[in-house]
């Protein structure tokens, strides 16, 4: 099929020294480059995102309910402690 088209002069700059260096008409420069834009590109799958969890759980005979009532405590021992004015 016999067509006009305008390009941008870096597009018909970039097709002409193609068609150059590969020593294939101009013609079959276009078509091959507008067909590889033409199809569907290939994608990796994306990788699978995994979690590993890792234990945090509090030392043995550490109540998680009394730390609010260690921490008043050891405020209450600095405030009161030596060394406090």
């Amino acid at each position: 099929m016999r067509t006009t088209l305008t390009l941008d002069e870096d597009i018909a700059h970039y097709l002409k020294e193609r068609a150059r260096l590969l020593s294939r008409p101009f013609k079959e420069v276009v078509n091959e480059t507008l067909r590889r834009g033409m199809s569907p590109a290939v994608r990796e799958a994306p990788a699978v995102y995994r979690v590993t969890p890792n234990p945090s759980g509090l030392a043995p005979g550490v109540d998680p309910l009394k730390l609010n009532q260690l921490n008043d405590q050891l405020e209450a021992e600095e405030f009161t402690g030596p060394g406090a004015a």
